[in-house]
């Protein structure tokens, strides 16, 4: 199959985009799909009252091997300590026996989400604001802050995975239109307006189970093929993930000129929230064993003013 050419991811850009379509000012995308009856009806979904952490540990173990973007794993630092305590270095000033820490990390080193002013579209971002309103105090638009309540709903998993018949997909499988609806159909779920859709490959789990990141973060992987953007653009979904580092397949479908082609279309473009890094294996175990495959989701960003990103620790819940 021939590469994707540049012209080729642009002209679907210009094809799916969204601009406008939420007014001039919006700077959600299409989290505007959902809407509150749909929160309200997410909530239901609790059946079990069972709580699923999508977060991988944030630690110095992370997938971070400095292969993309300088970004490092967390570096945490302890500020105040018990030993400090007991040998009695707080007893005069602050008078107080206490622990503190300090952390120093990307904000996209692990489990995170991406803002819609994470990636450009030559030189606009979502909406069509310049890219330049992203400078070094940050986003002045589609800054992650906007999201802070609104990563909200109804999600569903798809296991593309089982469907398959794996434990992981193989690096380099691009998974297809076709893959993502036999999936749903299989796990007997529908994927409608305004749900965060979940995908899961195995990746994180085969890394995991190895204990050898390897090079999961900008590396190979299994991910979504490009015509996916169709299928996302169509269902007017809110919000997609995984539990790759970047969603979509690794090596790309396109030539040395484009890196990441449908993190061109998906986020400045559609206006789509990116969920990467996701720990999914308990929730992929819990979904096999009951059969259920869609639960209240939750996956709030922290409050980084201007942030192009934010760590997170989705919930999912059953």
């Amino acid at each position: 199959m021939p590469k994707l050419t540049r012209e080729d991811v642009l002209k679907k850009a210009e094809e799916l985009k969204n601009w406008g379509k939420w007014g001039p000012d919006d700077e959600l995308g299409v989290l505007n799909y959902i809407r509150p009856e749909d929160i309200v009806n997410a909530a239901r979904l609790v059946k079990k009252g069972k709580v699923f952490r999508l977060g991988l540990e944030l630690d110095e173990n992370g997938p971070q091997r400095g292969l993309f973007g300088g970004r490092w794993n967390l570096i945490h630092q302890m500020l105040a300590t018990g030993t400090d305590a007991v040998a009695g270095k707080h007893d005069v000033t602050p008078a107080l026996r206490y622990a503190d820490d300090a952390i120093n990390v990307p904000t996209q080193a692990g489990t995170q989400l991406d803002a819609l002013s994470h990636v450009f579209l030559v030189d606009k971002m979502w909406n069509g604001y310049p890219a330049t309103l992203v400078d070094t105090r940050g986003a002045h638009k589609n800054g992650i802050e906007k999201f802070a309540d609104k990563i909200v709903g109804r999600g569903v998993l798809l296991d593309v995975a089982r469907m398959k018949g794996v434990p992981s997909l193989e690096d380099g499988y691009g998974i297809t239109n076709a893959d993502l609806d036999a999936t749903a159909a299989k796990q007997k779920v529908e994927v409608r307006r305004g749900d965060f859709v979940l995908v899961n490959t195995g990746q994180m789990a085969d890394r995991l189970a190895r204990k050898d990141w390897g090079q999961y973060a900008a590396g190979p992987a299994p991910g979504l093929a490009f015509e996916t953007v169709d299928w996302i653009h169509a269902k007017q979904i809110a919000g997609i993930g995984s539990d790759t580092w970047g969603i979509e397949v690794r090596p790309n479908e396109t030539g040395p000129d484009v890196f990441q082609p449908w993190h061109w279309v998906t986020i400045p473009a559609i206006g789509i929230v990116h969920h990467e890094i996701l720990y999914l294996k308990d929730l992929v175990a819990d979904c096999a064993g009951d059969g259920v495959y869609e639960f209240f989701y939750c996956a709030p960003p922290l409050v980084i003013t201007r942030g192009t990103g934010s760590p997170t620790n989705p919930q999912a819940i059953k």
